[in-house]
């Protein structure tokens, strides 16, 4: 943990302000702006110096890969995207069968500016009835910001307008599709 500190903070200059929940065990950690591969490794970083776990689901095809071990290793879960059951469905599932599950999610599902953000994250946190964590990656300053967990409340666009105040004035990897 001390040399991944050393090169976020020392030699790439990145800080985390807030921290984890360690009591909470689930929940959807919602990480914006989603920008460029480059939020991979903050990511990785962030989660080895605060030494908490996050999960995130693939398609299952990467899991039966060669490097399958390794995504699995990564925190990795595999969904069947073939399947008829939606995604959304599979996710509570896995949440339902896991002592211990954070998984991080970028709402705007690509890495392009949209205009909204897509649902899925909010109904995944609905019905497995896990928090939100909202993690916002702050490229003009170098800053993982980590806030409080929020409970969904089931009103769709009040929880969502509550949780965009979190990302005002964040500024991502590629300033232009933040």
């Amino acid at each position: 943990m001390q040399l991944a500190k050393f090169i976020f903070q020392s030699l790439l200059g990145w800080s985390i302000e807030g921290q984890f929940d360690k009591t909470i065990l689930k929940t959807v950690v919602m990480v914006l702006p989603h920008t460029s591969w480059h939020d991979f490794y903050v990511g990785v970083f962030t989660r080895k110096i605060t030494n908490v776990r996050i999960n995130y689901v693939g398609k299952k095809e990467l899991f039966d890969s060669p490097l399958g071990w390794y995504f699995k290793w990564m925190g990795g879960e595999p969904i069947e995207r073939k399947s008829k059951q939606n995604k959304v469905d599979q996710i509570v599932n896995l949440f339902n069968s896991k002592e211990e599950f954070r998984l991080a999610i970028a709402p705007e599902g690509t890495r392009k500016k949209v205009k909204e953000w897509k649902s899925g994250f909010y109904y995944i946190a609905h019905k497995s009835k896990v928090p939100i964590t909202a993690v916002a990656f702050d490229y003009s300053t170098k800053t993982v910001k980590i806030f409080e967990p929020f409970y969904t409340t089931g009103n769709y666009e009040k929880d969502v307008n509550y949780l965009k105040q979190f990302f005002k004035g964040v500024v991502g990897k590629i300033p232009k599709y933040t």
